[in-house]
Formats: C-alpha cells, structure tokens, sequence
C-alpha cells in the first residue's frame, strides 16, 4: 500500500512539474516580443511594432509613444499596431539601445545622453544652458541642424525619425536649494550616464553618480545620493519630491529624446507604411512639443500647492555665477566641436 501511495504522489508531482513548465513557457512566449525577421516583409497581415521606453505613461514621452501608436493604427486602418511597453518594462535605458541594434525591439525614444555614446557630437546637446527656453529647442531640433544629427545614426544601423522633449532639468536636493556652484560641494547626485554631465557635476564641486533611470526611486528609498538633475514632469510623476524636497529651478539642461527605429527593419516595410508612420511622426512631434512645456507648467504649479516641497527660482545672478563655472567645459567643447555648436546658437538665436 506504501509503494503505491509513494508512486501516486511521484506521479501527481511530475504532472504538477510538467504543468508549471507549460504554463511558464506559455506566458514568456505572450510577454516576449518577437524579433523582425525577413519574413514580415510584404505581409498583407498586421506587422507590428513594439515601442519599449523608460519612464511613466503620464510623462511626455510616455503620452507621445501612445499617441503615435494611435495614430499609426488609426492611419494604416490597421495594417501596422504598435504596441507600447513603459516604464523599462521590457529594457532599461542602458540596454535598449543594444536591444534596438539586435532587433528585439523595434522602435525605442532614449535620451540624448545615451545616444552620445554612439555619437559623441550628440554631447553637445547636454551642455549647460546650450537652449534657453523651448523656443530654442524647437527651432534647433525641427530644422537642418536636427536633420544632420539624426543622419548621424544612420551609419550606426538606426534610423532616426523625431526628437521628442521632457522639458527643461531642474536640480533638486534633499537638504537644501541649490542656489551656488559652491552648494554643490561634496554632494553625492545621481546623473544619466554622459560624460559632459559628469563633467559638469565635477566642475561644480560634486560627486556625480551615473545610474539608469529605472533604478533611482529605488536607491532614494535607501539615501543613495543627495541630490540630481530631473524635469518637472519626471519628478512629479515618480514622485522623486518625496525624497528630494528641495527644487531649484535652474532650467540647465534639457531632457530631449531621439525617436529611432532598426534600419533594417525599417527598409523591408513597404514604402506606403513608411509614409504613414512619418505622417504620424511629425503630427505627434508638432503635439508633444506644446504638451511637453505646458505639463511642465502645470504640474510645477501643483508642486507649488505642496506645502511639503519647497522651490526656488534661479535669480539672474545665480545663473550667471553658474553659467562662469562652466566656460572652461564651453571651451572644451568649441574646440572639438566649434562648427556644430555655432550652428546651434545661430539657430537657436
């Protein structure tokens, strides 16, 4: 009777074994994308695009990937879907990039700075107060100049459709303002991973800490640093004020992103759907520049309602004494990239 109980149990294991392996191997299958092959090519059935980027639906970006897919599905009536994954669900920001090149994905929006590591005159973009306001983005970014940095790319293996923006940065703490270059002495602040940003950080005194944007709210639960640099729409909507109180609003840098797609993905779509989908490029490029700024206002205006979040605003002194520490970086810059950074002045002037 006990050999018989012992080989019941051994069998209804095996089975509860066989049936979780299933069961695993079913869900990865429906959460992993597919990679584009040469197989897709000409298809009449839908092809589908699957869009992976890091930061919350509500940011955005986060709103412009899903505008574009609306638009995309609304314009080929169905033909192409593209399908969104947030918030570094499928990739982080330091790995997208590669997923992108080997064709796991299809479509990604990093950041400038990490676009630098494939071409380093995208540096530029991430110096100090290069842009004064949204103004000076738009017409550097939507004219000749934003043409010759997304055919920068192409050499790389990537297809450059858009640049989408975040907003301007803001430094925030979480012991005090950020009023001084000399505040930010000995401070620990969490940065993209970006050499002119590093560089920037260490002109000013601090210890700059390069760290992939899914992993920040984490290390602020453990006091990982005292400071960074964010938009207002990314500090609001991870709600980073919790841990960093203190916002200077400086508007140093700006946090743009390069819609891109495979090249070789992009080649073997037929040439109609190429067109659809710049179409929907450029109406959700014209959206998000205006939705960009005015969610910034907004919910800066709501962060001020907080009596829990304290701000201040750059007075034109402040900006000066910051914007004198870092013309040694200027002159660093002009010598390696003069043509480039004078074309960006004169267009943004």
């Amino acid at each position: 009777m006990k050999k018989k109980i012992v080989r019941y149990l051994a069998i209804v294991c095996a089975g509860l074994a066989f049936a979780l392996f299933s069961y695993n191997i079913i869900i990865q299958s429906q959460n992993d994308p597919p990679v584009y092959d040469d197989e897709q090519e000409g298809l009449k059935e839908q092809i589908k695009i699957y869009f992976s980027h890091v930061v919350a639906e509500d940011t955005p970006k986060g709103l412009a990937a899903q505008r574009f897919a609306d638009l995309v599905e609304e314009k080929t009536k169905g033909r192409v879907k593209v399908i969104v994954f947030p918030n570094g669900s499928l990739y982080s920001d330091k790995d997208e990039i590669e997923a992108l090149r080997k064709g796991k994905v299809q479509m990604i929006a990093p950041s400038y700075s990490n676009v630098a590591e494939l071409v380093p005159e995208w540096e530029v973009l991430d110096l100090p107060f290069i842009f004064q306001n949204d103004d000076n983005v738009e017409r550097v970014l939507t004219g000749k100049i934003g043409e010759e940095l997304l055919s920068m790319l192409e050499p790389k293996g990537f297809k450059g459709l858009a640049f989408w923006g975040n907003g301007f940065k803001q430094m925030v703490n979480s012991q005090m303002f950020m009023k001084n270059p000399d505040d930010f002495k000995d401070q620990r602040f969490r940065i993209m991973p970006n050499k002119v940003i590093k560089k920037q950080f260490n002109m000013l005194g601090a210890e700059p800490i390069a760290l992939s944007f899914d992993q920040v709210y984490e290390s602020l639960e453990e006091e990982a640093f005292d400071g960074q640099e964010n938009t207002i729409s990314n500090i609001y909507s991870k709600r980073f004020y919790q841990f960093h109180p203190y916002v200077t609003i400086s508007n140093h840098g700006y946090l743009g992103y390069v819609v891109m797609v495979n090249e070789t993905f992009w080649n073997q779509l037929p040439k109609d759907v190429q067109k659809q989908i710049m179409k929907a490029i450029e109406e959700t490029t014209a959206w998000n520049m205006k939705q960009s700024k005015q969610q910034n206002i907004r919910q800066l205006e709501e962060m001020r309602q907080n009596p829990n979040i304290h701000i201040h605003t750059l007075t034109e002194k402040e900006r000066k004494k910051w914007q004198e520490r870092f013309v040694p970086l200027y002159q660093e810059y002009e010598a390696k990239y003069g043509k480039l950074l004078k074309e960006i002045r004169n267009a943004a002037s």
